[in-house]
């Protein structure tokens, strides 16, 4: 099994070019691997290059202040005369999210089905960028693109997202299928079965490589079907008193078209709450992909004509997002819903690893106002839209790929999945855990790691791109922990001495209880610093600006208070 470089062979994209003029297939995944989320490939032979997916993550508390994360686009920038498209596996924002910053930039055309194309539309417009969705093709599955000496056939797969497919990618040297995200569902809600003879001919034909997600590789077995969730909204319905309240992915096109199944059968009309669900409910509903009657979904503005019993609200909120709209509803902060003993709330979504608190924490408000909560610990209110073992095996079975690249997973995943593809009969020495940034070459005689460059994310920090430094976010995150106190001092150039006393002002550092002491043992300090250096032929603001200084603040505020404030001197010459 070859694994990528953890180092930064070179410090430019640019620079990563094989100096070898032999003409092979290069496989570079510029983000998704090692992590889950913000995915984005690039597919390289000669002078042609395309990408697959441009995705986008959000931050955890490790970068305070940045609203989210893109992949590392320097390597297409300066390559752009190469780019012959832009192929898009489906609409998920992990997926899509990125794509705004990179058709800022670009020329060529980006190809999606017909839901992912609306939403990319929504993006463009909310980020303002006229004139770029000229760029935008709509294809559908078994559609077949040229891409100059490449060309890629779109293959329809399940997932929870409508319109969700595979690519197969022809190259000169052989046929690339990147799975996308998928699960293998014999009873979907709308658009069928996943294309499993396609798949099985082209595997029949010969695979040169195989790139194939990883999320649920550590789950046995098989995924449960999307109808498992429909039987049980039935039940949760007929049960149901007051209002029923769904929280779920705004995605999830056949979640909801299920809540509204179950909302018609009941007699109950429906109102949708949230931007995201609003945007991709009107997208999938002009697609013909939701299933209504004509009166059934109401405006948020109309519920109050209408008993609780009659009704039902879809939200989001199902990962506990601070501003989401079951959050607002758990702590009495949303202007129109507020949460009543006879509601029936359901939470149709399972926490991501790492966000069990803030789900928990809703969960718990919820409770206290007497509310019914069911959420997946309770009953079968979700199921994942990514395969599980069997099903990811089953795609190996039928495809019998020469080379394979695990994606889509941090590294415990890829590893794991490494070791499922070995077991199965793919010979170690053809299998690749890459890196972000590493360039896997593969010709008609073999494939190898040639290099790497940095492919270091970009942080979207307000408005503005940028490759923040360690420092900022260092900065941000001691002063969220441990506050800020900012001295200001007046010196008075004739006499070399304190112009006026020093003035001391904190933020998030103590209680005002203890300012006093603080703010005496922070002049006493002052005072003997002065003292001890005003005789040493250095001009007394130099000295008060120095990091000797400085430090022997951050050895009193330690001391005292146990805390490593940002610590700030401003010092004034009159």
């Amino acid at each position: 099994m070859h694994k990528g470089t953890t180092l930064n062979l070179k410090s430019e994209a640019d620079k990563a070019k094989p100096k070898t003029k032999v003409k092979a297939l290069r496989v570079i995944p510029l983000s998704g691997l090692c992590e889950v989320g913000r995915n984005m490939t690039v597919l390289e032979y000669g002078n042609d290059m395309i990408i697959i997916d441009c995705g986008v993550s959000f931050p955890d508390d490790s970068h305070p202040g940045i609203d989210s994360i893109i992949p590392n686009m320097e390597y297409v920038f300066k390559n752009v005369h190469k780019l012959r498209g832009v192929f898009i596996t489906h609409g998920h924002e992990d997926h899509i999210g990125a794509l705004s910053w990179l058709m800022e930039k670009i020329d060529a055309p980006v190809y999606a089905t017909p839901l992912p194309i609306e939403l990319i539309r929504y993006k463009l417009e909310d980020r303002g960028i006229k004139g770029k969705d000229k760029l935008l093709r709509t294809v559908h599955d078994g559609d077949v693109i040229k891409a100059g000496c490449l060309s890629v056939e779109y293959i329809h797969v399940n997932h929870s997202i409508a319109d969700a497919c595979a690519l197969a990618i022809r190259t000169p040297i052989g046929t690339v299928i990147h799975t996308g995200d998928f699960k293998i569902d014999y009873t979907p809600i709308n658009g069928g079965v996943i294309d499993l003879p396609r798949l099985a001919s082209i595997g029949s034909e010969g695979v040169l490589l195989l790139l194939c997600e990883s999320t649920n590789i550590e789950r046995a077995g098989f995924s449960p079907s999307e109808k498992v969730v429909g039987e049980t909204f039935a039940g949760i319905f007929a049960e149901a008193t007051g209002r029923v309240i769904v929280a779920t992915f705004s995605s999830n096109v056949y979640r909801i078209q299920q809540i509204i199944d179950a909302a018609e059968r009941h007699n109950r009309k429906v109102a949708l709450i949230g931007r995201s669900m609003q945007n991709v409910f009107r997208a999938a509903d002009s697609l013909g992909y939701i299933k209504r009657r004509a009166d059934t979904i109401i405006d948020l503005a109309n519920v109050d004509n209408y008993a609780p019993e009659e009704l039902v609200i879809i939200t989001t909120g199902s990962q506990g997002e601070p501003l989401a709209a079951l959050t607002r509803m758990a702590f009495d902060e949303h202007r129109k819903v507020e949460i009543n003993p006879s509601d029936t709330i359901i939470i149709s979504a399972t926490p991501i690893p790492g966000n069990e608190k803030p789900i928990y924490r809703v969960i718990n408000e919820l409770y206290k106002k007497g509310a019914k909560v069911i959420y997946s610990s309770l009953a079968h209110i979700h199921v994942s839209g990514h395969a599980y073992r069997e099903e990811i095996k089953l795609i190996h079975e039928l495809l019998r790929p020469k080379y394979f690249i695990p994606v889509h997973g941090e590294y415990r995943m890829l590893h794991l999945h490494a070791e499922l593809a070995h077991e199965i009969g793919q010979p170690w020495d053809t299998i690749f855990i890459l890196n972000n940034g590493d360039i896997c070459q593969i010709t008609e005689n073999d494939a190898k790691i040639v290099g790497s460059f940095n492919a270091e994310p970009v942080l979207i920090d307000g408005k503005s791109a940028t490759t923040l430094d360690n420092n900022v976010l260092e900065s941000r995150k001691i002063l969220a922990e441990e506050g800020i106190i900012v001295i200001s001092l007046c010196v008075n150039k004739a006499t070399q001495t304190l112009a006026a006393a020093p003035a001391i002002q904190t933020r998030g550092f103590v209680y005002q209880s203890d300012l006093s002491d603080i703010e005496s043992e922070t002049t006493a300090l002052i005072h003997r610093y002065i003292k001890k250096v005003v005789n040493n032929n250095k001009p007394l603001a130099d000295m008060l600006r120095s990091h000797q200084f400085r430090d022997q603040l951050y050895s009193l505020f330690y001391e005292k208070t146990s805390r490593r404030p940002i610590v700030l001197v401003s010092v004034l010459e009159v």
